[in-house]
C-alpha cells in the first residue's frame, strides 16, 4: 500500500511539472466586451484583454495640434471606411497629445468598426500572431505601440519591421499599426553615426550602413506626424480647457493662470499633459476649499 501511495504521489508531481511546460489555455476574445483590448503574455502564449474602461478622451479635448488631428483622422476614417490608408508613427516632443490623438480617435470611429490593439514593446514579436487571430474580423483594428524606441539589437525591432513591410505574407487590409516615439527614427543617434557617409564622385553624401538601418523602419511608416512643445499661450489655453471641463468659473480660470505657469517651470515642460495634471491640482484644491 506505501508503493502505491508512492507512486501516486510521484506520478502527481511528474504531471505538474508537465502541466508548466504546456501552453496555457487562453480563452477567445470576447469581442462584444468592449472596443479596446490589449495584448497580455501568459504561460509563454499570449491573447486579447479587453479593456473595461477605456479613455474617454475627445477630438475637441485635443488643442493646437490642428494639422496633426486632420491628418490622423483623415487617415483613420479612410481606414474605416475601407479605402486604402496608412501605417502611422507620430513623433516629437512628450507630452503634446500623440498618445491621446489616438485615443481619442477611437472614441471618434468605434461607432463604425474601429478597435484598438495596445501591444508593449517586449511583445513585439507577436506581431504575426495578432494579426492572425483578427484577420477574419469584420472590425478594423489600430495595433497601438505607445512610446516606441528601441536600443540597437533589441528582438522587438525587427519583428516591427517585417510586420510594416517585409513579410512574405501580405499585410492585412484590416489592420494598421499607429506608433508614437520621442525619436524620428526610433534607434538612438549617436556622433559615430556621421562617420558612416561617404562622399560621392557625384559630389552627394551618402549614408552609411548604421545611418540606414536607422531610419529604414521609420521609413516603413507610410505617415508621419510631427508634434512641436507648445507656447506659453497654447499652454495657458488647454490649462483652461481642462478647467472648464472641471466647471471652474471664467474668474477662477484667470486666476489660475500664474500658478499653472509656475507648475510648468516646476516641471520643465509647457506639455498639453502638464496642463492637464495642473487642472486637475488646482481644480481639486479649489474644491476642497469650497467644502471647508
Amino acid at each position: 500500500m506505501n508503493q502505491l501511495e508512492h507512486f501516486l504521489t510521484r506520478a502527481e508531481q511528474v504531471l505538474t511539472r508537465l502541466e508548466t511546460l504546456l501552453p496555457v489555455a487562453h480563452p477567445a476574445p470576447d469581442w462584444l466586451a468592449g472596443y479596446a483590448f490589449r495584448w497580455r503574455k501568459r504561460g509563454g502564449s499570449g491573447y486579447l484583454q479587453a479593456v473595461r474602461h477605456p479613455s474617454v478622451i475627445t477630438l475637441d479635448d485635443l488643442h493646437h495640434i490642428t494639422d496633426q488631428k486632420a491628418q490622423i483622422a483623415q487617415n483613420t476614417q479612410q481606414f474605416v471606411q475601407g479605402r486604402p490608408a496608412n501605417n502611422v508613427l507620430l513623433t516629437g516632443a512628450r507630452g503634446t497629445g500623440k498618445s491621446s490623438l489616438i485615443k481619442a480617435c477611437l472614441q471618434q470611429f468605434a461607432t463604425q468598426g474601429l478597435r484598438l490593439i495596445e501591444v508593449d514593446k517586449a511583445d513585439l514579436a507577436d506581431l504575426p500572431d495578432i494579426v492572425d487571430l483578427v484577420a477574419e474580423r469584420p472590425e478594423r483594428f489600430i495595433i497601438f505601440c505607445d512610446d516606441l524606441s528601441f536600443e540597437e539589437g533589441e528582438a522587438g525591432y525587427k519583428a516591427l519591421k517585417v510586420a510594416l513591410d517585409g513579410s512574405i505574407a501580405a499585410q492585412s487590409d484590416n489592420v494598421l499599426i499607429y506608433a508614437t516615439s520621442n525619436r524620428r527614427h526610433l534607434l538612438p543617434e549617436k556622433m559615430s553615426d556621421n562617420s558612416g557617409y561617404t562622399h560621392g564622385d557625384d559630389g552627394d553624401l551618402h549614408p552609411g550602413e548604421t545611418v540606414e538601418e536607422k531610419i529604414s523602419l521609420s521609413e516603413r511608416f507610410g505617415l508621419w506626424v510631427s508634434f512641436y512643445p507648445f507656447r506659453q499661450d497654447d499652454y495657458l489655453g488647454i490649462v483652461a480647457h481642462w478647467l472648464q471641463t472641471f466647471s471652474c468659473t471664467a474668474e477662477q480660470i484667470a486666476g489660475a493662470r500664474p500658478e499653472a505657469l509656475r507648475w510648468a517651470l516646476q516641471r520643465g515642460s509647457r506639455s498639453g499633459r502638464v496642463a492637464w495634471q495642473f487642472a486637475r491640482d488646482y481644480a481639486g484644491r479649489l474644491n476642497g476649499a469650497m467644502h471647508e
